[in-house]
């Protein structure tokens, strides 16, 4: 069986990591990158110390609207697609390169099966919004990380082949956290390639979304972060980074320790060994979950309301004072609630779509 997998932002390169470990020599995986992130230290660093098969083909596809990224990027999923003639498309989560892969997929008659089915943030002005309900809407196999996604797609009449496997950050997350055991030095730097010693205590920010990027939002949340007791260590995305500095040196935010992008495995260390977490990342936040460290989500919704409980994740504006207080409320965890499954979603996964193709 030959599976090509779309990959083309950060988290997919997490999750397509914990499928190829699943696979075995029944199967032939053919990666193809779009390039929809293509800095090194937020692409090739992941293929690296994943050790995710080097992608055989890398389209070069970044920048631009929406339309003309999505547009450009069917155009060359198709040419593979036509060359490579697979059995499967892998798709996973919501971006741009998600829908993409779909709509050519679809358009060949090429089966797709879509990893975190069912996420929805129930408004299409959001453009992930738009990708995933797309893309939940033309694949043949759909796997909700959980019950609540799964109620999704039985309330769109989508759960004739839904399956539930847990969500398969939470593989790579266990993967991580046990190689950061097993090799717990690592290196990380500074926006001038000079390298850090992080404190005895941080908090862990990070920040890259388009609505929390604009001036007023962006310094609401830095001025939030510089007036804790401990400084925070801030990961910055390469298109943000000439604005963030310039806005640290006007502020004098000096309690706010500026980064280059961090591995996956950094990241989790980061994680571990952090007091609080900022974000308004999908993937971190479920991390904070699995690590049981208190996250604020700048956002005014999540694809994970399973975090939402006992004050472990909450959503907050990109409000200075809103942030600070939301902080300030005490977590409670329940041990006994694990919504994201065992870590063996990618088995499951792979399970399923062997089990399909001897259905057909």
């Amino acid at each position: 069986m030959k599976i090509i997998t779309i990959v083309g932002a950060r988290p997919q390169f997490i999750k397509a990591a914990a499928f190829s470990r699943a696979l075995d020599k029944q199967q032939e995986e053919i990666i193809v990158h779009t390039g929809q992130h293509f800095d090194s230290n937020m692409s090739k660093i992941f293929f690296d110390e994943l050790e995710i098969p080097e992608p055989k083909y890398n389209l070069g596809i970044s920048g631009g609207n929406h339309g003309e990224m999505t547009g450009k990027m069917i155009a060359a999923i198709e040419t593979v697609l036509i060359k490579e003639k697979p059995d499967w498309m892998l798709l996973y989560g919501d971006t741009n390169s998600t829908m993409a892969g779909a709509l050519a997929a679809v358009k060949l008659c090429i089966p797709i099966a879509h990893v975190e089915a069912g996420c929805r943030g129930g408004r299409l002005s959001n453009p992930e919004e738009v990708n995933r309900v797309v893309t939940d809407r033309i694949a043949q196999l759909l796997f909700a990380p959980t019950e609540i996604e799964l109620h999704n797609l039985e309330q769109e009449n989508l759960a004739e082949n839904a399956h539930i496997v847990g969500n398969i950050m939470y593989d790579s997350y266990l993967y991580a956290k046990k190689r950061n055991r097993d090799n717990p030095d690592f290196l990380i730097y500074d926006l001038n390639h000079n390298r850090v010693i992080l404190p005895e205590q941080y908090y862990y920010l990070t920040c890259h979304r388009q609505e929390n990027t604009n001036d007023d939002a962006l310094i609401n949340i830095l001025r939030a972060m510089n007036q804790l007791e401990a400084p925070t260590i801030y990961p910055v995305h390469p298109r943000n980074r000439g604005r963030i500095k310039t806005i640290c040196n006007l502020e004098k935010l000096d309690h706010i320790i500026l980064l280059e992008p961090l591995g996956y495995f950094e990241s989790i260390k980061v994680l571990m060994d952090c007091i609080k977490v900022v974000t308004d990342s999908g993937g971190l936040q479920c991390e904070a979950f699995y690590e049981e460290k208190q996250c604020i989500t700048v956002l005014d919704f999540t694809p994970w309301p399973q975090t939402l409980v006992g004050n472990r994740n909450q959503l907050s504006r990109p409000d200075t004072n809103e942030i600070l207080r939301k902080l300030n409320n005490k977590m409670e965890i329940d041990k006994n609630y694990h919504p994201f499954g065992n870590g063996y979603a990618a088995e499951k996964i792979l399970t399923h779509i062997v089990n399909y193709n001897k259905k057909v």
